[in-house]
């Protein structure tokens, strides 16, 4: 969840701690010769199937490698905890590929997941200390989808804590259980949030793909500034059920990966009708979508692109990234419209509000359905005042507050806000501006580069062309741009809702005319030049 200060901008910045953000080693270095690096799952299917590769060997590379580059070295601080059963997983997806037993696309490659994401036998802490020692009993229904297609569940990752929901001023990729997650590319830039962990884990390659959560803007930016492909479905596509919550209206899991490719397969799987989430039940299960089958080099031509020309505000180097973007459509055959949302940004007051409703109803049945040592708002309030110096050394809890005041889900007041910001976003937004001109989808940049991580302002977050899909609860998804001095840029598509296997297909044809995609360089910071002032 992006920072709510940025979504309403009238929530005032609170007073914070005025302490530097940690240094990166000095001139620390990631190891260049890890030998599965870039490759995706089909790659890593190829030699598995071919004998060169087993997933013991994989999985104990990745482990290998975070132990070396996380932990140590660059110190990414991505992983929050490693699944103590990893190898064993992994030998018995062995045992069955001898066995002639492939479950499919999946099988015995190593995934981590977001730390909000329930699955046994490792903790759900959302980052917080207060639930460091929960350990569901059972896993999250994505999870168990998972495991079914052959998946080996490598560990959980850090994230912005309690999903970024905590403070008005907080700072992406930091949580009192894992602490500060740095941006590979540039170690002093920020990771956005709030699936910090499970970008930098990918773009590392600590793992072949990750699972991230997204309320506004979680998958997309972090996915975006770490040069990845990140995929928000729409609400219901994929189950919620053993994902800690932040609002059941906008929540949602999704596919964190290096290409589009393996978001496809990561969809597929993830995707399914769930009886304990009634969001599930919206979707058409008559025919489960194989999304790689959508997956065609030429599918830009003949699409009409809606361009949200507005979003190139963001920031110069998105905007000229964006240009360059507008030519390779064109090139491909794609029709290009300069569009609008009508209603951009209207929505931001109802949104806050339902969120701070759906966050304390949801956060609350999450606890006491998980036999939590703290089962109400309230007491997580009192544990972070207790526990100040651990828990709040850099930001507040002023979100915690607001949402403890909110009454019950029957509450008029959330009951309008929750129809006021859908209908704005969504069908007076997205669907009236795809409507208007016959579009396929929009497109904006995702946001603009990376940030310094700063503990004492908070993030610094540019911008983002992805709210009004995160308040529908319509798809969205982000390819790699291009680069601003290094720092990656994305660029988003989004479109009506169940319009995933669309996206992804524009999305492809356009990732393989640009492979804009570079793996991280590891810098400790980033000098940018000083442009000359025009002579008089």
């Amino acid at each position: 969840m992006r920072r709510i200060a940025l979504l309403v901008l009238f929530l005032a910045l609170s007073a914070g701690c005025r302490q530097p953000a940690p240094p990166p080693a000095a001139g620390a270095q990631a190891p260049s010769d890890f030998l599965y690096a870039e490759m995706d799952i089909a790659q890593l299917q190829a030699l598995m199937r071919s004998g060169e590769l087993d997933s013991r060997t994989l999985t104990r590379a990745y482990l290998d490698r975070i132990a070396a580059i996380d932990q140590a070295g660059p110190r990414l601080g991505a992983v929050i905890e490693i699944n103590p059963d990893a190898m064993k997983e992994a030998a018995l997806r062995d045992v069955e590929r001898k066995s002639q037993s492939v479950r499919g696309p999946l099988h015995g490659i190593p995934v981590l997941l977001k730390d909000n994401i329930d699955a046994v036998p490792m903790a759900t802490s959302a980052g917080s200390l207060a639930l460091k020692d929960l350990r569901p009993a059972g896993d999250a229904f994505l999870v168990r989808r998972l495991r079914e297609a052959g998946a080996v569940v490598l560990g959980k990752t850090n994230l912005s804590e309690w999903a970024n929901f905590r403070s008005t001023r907080s700072t992406s990729g930091w949580s009192a259980r894992g602490g500060q997650t740095r941006n590979p590319y540039v170690l002093d830039r920020n990771p956005c949030g709030s699936s910090s962990g499970s970008a930098v884990a990918v773009s590392a390659n600590l793992a072949a793909v990750a699972v991230g959560t997204e309320t506004d803007g979680s998958i997309l930016c972090p996915a975006a500034v770490n040069g990845l492909v990140g995929l928000k479905p729409t609400v219901g596509l994929i189950s919620r059920g053993g994902i800690l919550p932040i609002a059941h209206s906008q929540d949602t899991a999704g596919p964190m990966t290096r290409s589009v490719a393996d978001a496809a397969v990561l969809l597929g799987v993830m995707a399914g009708r769930d009886s304990a989430d009634v969001a599930t039940q919206q979707a058409a299960w008559n025919m489960t979508p194989d999304y790689r089958e959508r997956l065609r080099p030429d599918a830009l031509k003949g699409a009409r692109i809606g361009v949200l020309r507005s979003k190139s505000a963001i920031h110069p180097d998105a905007a000229a990234a964006l240009e360059a973007a507008l030519e390779v459509m064109r090139e491909a055959g794609a029709v290009l419209v300069d569009a609008e949302i009508p209603t951009e940004g209207q929505w931001s007051e109802a949104e806050l509000e339902v969120l701070l409703f759906e966050f304390k109803a949801g956060v609350e049945r999450y606890l006491r359905g998980h036999d939590a040592p703290l089962t109400s708002l309230t007491q997580l309030i009192g544990f972070n005042q207790q526990f100040r110096s651990e828990e709040m050394p850099h930001f507040g809890q002023e979100l915690f507050e607001m949402a403890n005041t909110r009454g019950s889900l029957a509450d008029p007041t959330y009951i309008a806000a929750r129809s006021l910001a859908r209908q704005l976003a969504g069908p007076e937004g997205i669907d009236a501006a795809l409507k208007a001109q016959r579009l396929d989808a929009l497109i904006a940049p995702t946001t603009g580069p990376a940030w310094p991580t700063d503990y004492a302002q908070g993030d610094r977050f540019p911008g983002a062309g992805y709210g009004a899909a995160a308040v529908a609860g319509y798809p969205s998804l982000t390819v790699p741009m291009g680069h601003s001095h290094g720092l990656p840029l994305g660029l988003t598509f989004m479109g009506p809702a169940w319009s995933e296997g669309r996206l992804l297909a524009l999305g492809y044809a356009y990732e393989q005319m640009t492979r804009a995609r570079k793996p991280p360089v590891y810098l400790p910071t980033l000098q940018i030049p000083q442009t000359p002032p025009l002579r008089q």
